[in-house]
This record gives C-alpha cells, structure tokens and sequence, in this order.
C-alpha cells in the first residue's frame, strides 16, 4: 500500500499555476492507469487503484498548500501507512523546468506544502520534486509559482507529466535512480525533435 500526495492549490483559478504541477502529476498517474474516480475524502480528493501489484491511494489535499499536512495526516492514519509508504509530488523551485530529482526526507527548502506535511505527519517520506524552474530574484517568486506555465512549456509539461507516470513503478520497487534516469531519457528535447 502506498500514499501517494499532490501538492497544489484547490479551485480553478489555480489549476494550470506552476505550484500545481504536484496535482497535475496526480491527475496523469489516475488518468493513465485507469484509477477509480475521484471522491471526497481526508479533507481532499482521493482516487485508488492498483499499480505493479501494489494498492495505491492517490490524495489532493483540499486545503490550501500550507496546510497540506491535515490531509496527509489523515490520510496515513486511516491507511496506516508508514513514511516509506509515502509519495510526495511537488513544484520545486531549484530544478530548472522539465528536471526531476527524487529524494527521501530532508528539508523542506521553503515549500510550504513540504512544511506543513512534515509538521503533520512525518518528514521521511518520498519526494518527486519536479522542475518548475527559479524566476531569478526571491521577490520574483510569489508570483511566479502562482502564474501559469507559459503556451511553449505546455508541451514540454504534457510530456514530463506522461512520462512520470509511466515510470511510476520504478518507485513502488525503490528503483529511484532508474526512475529519474528513464524521466531525463524520455523527456529530452533532442529525443523528441530525433524521434527517439
């Protein structure tokens, strides 16, 4: 049984924000493996499905991100799951956009979402922090994270996206290496331009 978390904010007016690309990589990992729908629970969204022999619930928490932790909280206990069992997918400002880097506990290095969920529950869990890319000055940040990403990435994101749930299962088998080195593979551009 894993947990497995998108980090975002709740309602449409942030849906295509960079800091959302947590619950748009849920969104893909449901849609592309056929998980059950969506439904209210844990003061979030959660979908279940199977995937690689293992039970997997997926979460959106419905409180804004920081106080994504209550969800995650409430969600570890009614599953009980222990932090190993838990999936966190989350914007990270300090990988350029399209660069994925998984990595079990450490800080939160100012993520909200991280914060609260290491507050709440528990600070080892797994994090699959996905490129958003730095505006360049920390005042730039605030609105940078809430805007949309740009019409040239959005190809570039539908790919990263696919091809992060697509190798998801290299995560249920503690292959993380593997997994971030098929993503880098997979979503090159000379790939794409190449055909290969």
């Amino acid at each position: 049984m894993f947990l497995v978390v998108g980090l975002g904010n709740p309602g449409s007016g942030y849906a295509r924000n960079r800091h959302n690309i947590g619950f748009m990589a849920a969104d893909t990992l449901v849609r592309r493996h056929s998980f059950g729908p969506w439904r209210a629970k844990f003061q979030g969204e959660v979908s279940e499905g199977n995937l690689n022999g293992e039970k997997l619930c997926v979460l959106k928490p419905a409180t804004f991100m920081n106080l994504s932790g209550q969800a995650v909280a409430a969600a570890a206990r009614f599953y009980k799951v222990t932090p190993e069992q838990i999936i966190i997918l989350h914007d990270e400002l300090d990988l350029i956009f399209g660069k994925v880097r998984v990595k079990r506990g450490g800080g939160s290095g100012g993520h909200n979402g991280i914060k609260s969920i290491d507050q709440h529950c528990c600070k080892d869990t797994l994090r699959v922090r996905l490129g958003i890319g730095h505006p360049g000055h920390k005042d730039l940040v605030t609105d940078y994270v809430l805007g949309d990403f740009g019409k040239a990435e959005r190809d570039e994101l539908e790919l990263l996206l696919d091809t992060v749930a697509d190798e998801f299962p290299l995560l249920l088998d503690d292959k993380d290496n593997e997994f971030m080195t098929r993503v880098a593979q997979k979503t090159r551009k000379d790939d794409k331009t190449n055909g290969l």
